[in-house]
């Protein structure tokens, strides 16, 4: 009877023996990702503690003195909070406003077009700008808005007289420019997950909707958006999750003293205040606080979700 029981113990751990044997080069492949999200997603997660105290670098994490929620209730209420809060929380809804619906119909008009090498290229031309760093595209927006040589200005004085327009310049134009930067940059690359969904609809749907008479926008209506509403749902409560995190990088690239009042938002406020100014304890209270706001963001969305179209993330 112990035989049996030690036979039957040991049968799993020899098939999973096997079962790396035979695809060990896929474990090795998978180890690559899996080490790099453990190295540098949860071991940093110890640094959260610093949020919780006054960190001095002398003595490091763990010999800091432990004050609490002392910078959490300091930046709750500095005057800044409101400002730098309202900033992202405005800057991410146009943002999602706007480039969430964008893929979704670019990919739908490009799959009712005519001509496969057309669509092909298109589809190709439209990755393009995808791949073009953050740097280098804010440094192509500066020199097409220049008021004095930009094309664009050149072009509404040329065609409709007008006054040449400070847009990097004018915290009115701030959120435009950055919204319009991020649909030209990644509305071709995000639309390649609504064209593999567009692949799954059974192709019979259309022919059957076709022969009832059915016209083209019909079709659409009542077959390719049902069918791509899953995937519209879930990149929807992916993107509320991030609703916190604003793109730091084009931020601080776009950012003038003249437009801080727009464009100063929680993460570059933390960059500022936690490593320029060296208040890492602060600056840490403010990055976990907007860590658990999208935190509770993506979780009351998917309720809601699952609950209104029965579609959520788990």
């Amino acid at each position: 009877m112990k035989n049996r029981q030690a036979r039957s113990a040991a049968a799993p751990d020899r098939s999973l023996l096997r079962a790396f044997r035979k695809d060990y080069l896929l474990y090795l492949m998978l180890a690559i990702p899996v080490c790099h999200t453990l190295l540098f997603k949860y071991v940093p997660m110890a640094g959260i503690a610093i949020a919780f105290k006054n960190f001095n670098p002398m003595v490091g994490i763990f010999g800091s003195e432990w004050v609490g929620f002392k910078w959490f209730q300091k930046f709750l209420s500095s005057p800044q909070f409101w400002q730098v809060f309202r900033n992202t929380i405005l800057l991410s809804f146009y943002n999602l406003l706007w480039t969430t619906p964008a893929p979704i119909i670019f990919a739908v008009l490009l799959n009712e077009m005519g001509g496969r090498r057309l669509k092909k290229t298109i589809q190709t031309v439209s990755y393009l700008p995808y791949f073009v760093s953050t740097v280098v595209m804010v440094g192509i927006v500066n020199q097409l808005l220049s008021v004095n040589t930009g094309v664009v200005n050149q072009l509404l004085s040329g065609l409709f007289g007008m006054e040449p327009i400070m847009f990097m310049g004018d915290s009115s134009w701030f959120r435009t420019v950055y919204i319009g930067t991020g649909m030209w940059q990644g509305t071709g690359y995000s639309a390649i997950l609504y064209f593999a969904a567009l692949t799954g609809i059974d192709q019979e749907l259309y022919e059957a909707a076709y022969i009832d008479g059915a016209g083209r926008w019909a079709r659409i209506r009542y077959i390719t958006f049902p069918g791509l509403l899953p995937t519209i749902m879930v990149m929807f409560l992916l993107n509320i999750g991030n609703i916190m995190q604003v793109s730091f990088e084009k931020v601080i690239l776009l950012q003038k003293p003249i437009t801080i009042d727009v464009s100063e938002v929680i993460n570059s406020y933390v960059y500022k205040r936690g490593l320029l100014n060296m208040d890492y304890s602060y600056g840490t209270a403010m990055g976990l606080l907007q860590s658990l706001i999208g935190f509770i963001l993506v979780i009351t969305a998917n309720k809601i979700s699952k609950r209104v179209t029965e579609t959520s993330l788990w």
